[in-house]
């Protein structure tokens, strides 16, 4: 009873808190830009107007069109069933669950980008060409960094793997770790479409990346949108986090603090990025996709040799 209670502890809070990392973020930039900026909770805010609008569609969409948002939000919602808070063990775990943690952030962008394509759009089909792009690109650097991990704790699940992080495994793989940060933290602002990778406050036609994909929804729909991409935005962030504060090789009620204060930490830290930080050119962020590509072969390759 103890476990199942931990569990949906565990599930609840990442489902209320989400949206509250975006606040962070963009209140971290409001203090570097010198404005009041908008509440902590202003998406939560959002989402309930739009919760209580009307909806529109277009005549040219079709039952994909109305079905990608609750798709997404479900695959997201299962994706964070899969991981663990630090050395705690996740709601569901079982050995290759990772591959299923993979496959439901894929299965979030493929409904997106289809439903992207089914308004007929070409403004969106530009959007969704692009964001199949750069998910082509950053993708493998995803799977070679948990490939890594998985490499290092010799388990290939999810909770085995946070689990098996403490201390001693940083003193011994110190620099591939911080490599797979490194390139978790790029592969983070790109698949939640963050500067200088994409702004999502922006809608000037050649730079939108992910925004253009969801221009024609509207209430509820949005609102689910908005809310998976909060929830994404929360297990990615979760990744990095677990692997950051295994060094402080922690247990019981201090666990929990620990990774409540370093993803506050995270979401400054990527509001500090975009205020400091201008977008990249659609022609360079190949290369930096192919920078993080590097760092987690190298973390990888380094791992497999230690570990051999």
């Amino acid at each position: 009873m103890k476990t199942l209670l931990l569990h949906a502890f565990m599930l609840f809070s990442g489902l209320i808190a989400a949206p509250f990392l975006l606040g962070v973020i963009n209140r971290t930039k409001a203090l570097f830009a010198g404005r009041k900026g908008a509440p902590l909770f202003q998406l939560y805010f959002d989402m309930a107007k739009l919760l209580r609008k009307g909806v529109t569609y277009s005549r040219t969409t079709t039952w994909i069109f109305r079905a990608a948002p609750v798709i997404g939000l479900s695959a997201v919602m299962t994706a964070m069933t899969l991981m663990p808070l630090a050395r705690m063990s996740a709601p569901l775990s079982f050995p290759g669950d990772l591959v299923l943690f993979a496959y439901c952030l894929g299965l979030m962008r493929f409904v997106t980008v289809l439903a992207a394509l089914d308004t007929g759009s070409s403004f969106e089909g530009m959007g969704a060409s692009r964001e199949v792009q750069f998910s082509a690109l950053a993708e493998p650097v995803l799977i070679i960094a948990i490939a890594a991990l998985v490499c290092a704790a010799g388990s290939p699940s999810l909770t085995a793997i946070f689990a098996a992080m403490t201390r001693a495994t940083w003193q011994a793989l110190g620099p591939a770790l911080v490599l797979i940060v490194a390139a978790l933290l790029v592969i983070f602002l790109v698949e939640n479409a963050r500067i200088p990778v994409d702004d999502p406050n922006t809608h000037l036609e050649l730079t939108m990346i992910h925004e253009v994909m969801v221009l024609d929804y509207s209430g509820p729909d949005l609102a689910f949108i908005l809310y998976a991409a909060s929830l994404k935005l929360w297990v990615l962030g979760t990744l990095i986090v677990n692997i950051a504060i295994s060094f402080l090789d922690l247990h019981g009620f201090f666990t929990p603090l620990a990774f409540t204060a370093g993803m506050l930490v995270l979401a400054v830290l990527v509001g500090i990025i975009e205020s400091i930080m201008a977008r990249l050119s659609l022609l360079k962020v190949p290369r930096l996709l192919m920078g993080a590509l590097v760092l987690a072969v190298l973390a990888f390759a380094f791992i497999a040799r230690f570990t051999s």
